[in-house]
């Protein structure tokens, strides 16, 4: 790869070369992708990208960390839509607001952008078998995104996970293995089954090249923004490895020129499990906590990418909120119904982040923000529908319509 110089060790400095099943370093350290800036520079320019025609997360190849002969995977990862929310904005009170909808992506989270990056290392490393614990989308994209390339899956989840992403799973031929414990306990289990049978290792902890797939989201904001940097960004964070990815792809593009600073990030973390948000508040190290949130896909009390996380949110100045599962809720409906997006409990946290810090004056009036939105609602139905209630059911009687009508205020105009 003429574009990667060698992997580095974010917590000893320790050189790796960047092969494609690269893992952890030897001191337990997460391992970052350094990249050939200056080579970048001449053969990437913002000319050369708008005359693309593929709208896929593959369109930056030059900032990727994938050979040249290496194919694009089969499904449509990324290109998501950056929405204007003008309606929004004015109810937070700040000058513009634009929601990014990752929940679009084949098997409907940002986490496909990590899976398809596994499958093109899977490939390059020449296995035919790719493994991952998961709380529920990184397993059902990696499921997704591995049967479309023709490698078989051995997916580990603890056995809170939402059904839907279970019947994702099951429906794109993975191997599951429902884990009765907390994710910590399912992450160790895969661990030890990855080790034992030789599978590719798609654990974000493990495997460095997942959060540059996932970095591929800011890459696509930027442009669609056309190089204009927001103040801020606001997404959702549980073990880290999103907002880490996220940040590379701003200093990416900041070191070839491409933008001219960088915004602040907003992480935000369900209050029921926020590790790294209160590492930050508090200015130590990050301890463990219980999983006590129904935002299951950032329910994540032992962050296996906190270096890179902590590492982010402190470079960007950013900041820090934490969110109850009731704001969590009405974030759900407030995307819903100024947006028309539709969002997962944890895909709507950032939104909801957002709205606390507007709301505690932490935000200025003229700024102007992203808020990412990860998942779409579909995968629970459950907090959906709990979030948002029943539909009036009614015979097919004239008379009890206009009764539920009244019964329930509804003034039809």
């Amino acid at each position: 790869m003429k574009n990667v110089k060698h992997a580095k060790c974010v917590k000893c400095g320790k050189i790796y070369e960047a092969v494609p099943n690269l893992t952890s370093c030897s001191c337990g350290g997460i391992l970052d992708i350094v990249y050939d800036y200056d080579y970048i520079r001449t053969v990437l320019t913002k000319e050369k990208l708008a005359a693309r025609r593929d709208n896929s997360m593959w369109r930056y190849r030059e900032l990727l960390p994938v050979e040249e002969t290496t194919e694009n995977t089969p499904l449509r990862v990324g290109w998501s839509p950056l929405y204007e929310a003008d309606t929004l904005a004015k109810q937070l009170g700040i000058k513009k607001l634009y929601v990014k909808d990752d929940g679009i992506n084949p098997t409907a989270s940002l986490k496909d952008r990590a899976s398809a990056m596994a499958v093109a290392k899977a490939r390059e490393a020449g296995a035919e078998v790719i493994a991952c614990s998961s709380t529920g989308n990184a397993a059902s994209s990696l499921a997704g995104n591995a049967a479309a390339a023709g490698l078989r899956t051995y997916i580990f989840v603890p056995s809170r996970a939402p059904k839907g992403k279970v019947a994702q799973l099951m429906t794109f031929g993975a191997t599951v293995i429902s884990v009765q414990g907390s994710y910590e306990e399912t992450f160790e289990l895969s661990k030890a089954a990855i080790d034992r049978w030789g599978w590719y290792n798609r654990n974000a902890a493990i495997n460095p090249y997942l959060s540059e797939g996932k970095k591929t989201v800011s890459l696509e904001i930027m442009e669609q923004l056309g190089w204009e940097v927001p103040d801020y960004i606001a997404i959702s964070v549980g073990d880290g490895c999103t907002i880490a990815g996220l940040w590379k792809g701003l200093k990416d593009l900041y070191a070839i020129g491409f933008i001219d600073k960088l915004p602040r990030l907003i992480s935000a973390q369900a209050e029921g499990c926020c590790p790294l948000n209160r590492a930050i508040e508090t200015g130590g190290d990050w301890k463990p906590m219980e999983e006590n949130t129904l935002a299951d896909s950032i329910a994540v009390g032992v962050p296996r990418n906190a270096d890179k996380a902590l590492m982010a949110i402190r470079e960007s100045n950013g900041l820090v909120v934490n969110v109850s599962d009731e704001e969590i809720m009405a974030a759900q409906k407030l995307l819903g119904r100024t947006c028309g997006v539709f969002g997962e409990p944890a895909g709507v946290t950032g939104a909801a982040g957002l709205k606390k810090l507007c709301g505690e004056g932490k935000i200025p009036a003229d700024a102007t923000v992203v808020s990412v939105v990860t998942g779409n609602g579909l995968k629970d139905v459950a907090n959906a529908i709990a979030a948002c209630g029943e539909p009036i059911s009614i015979p097919g009687d004239m008379d009890r319509l206009l009764r539920a009508f009244e019964e329930n205020g509804i003034v039809v105009e």
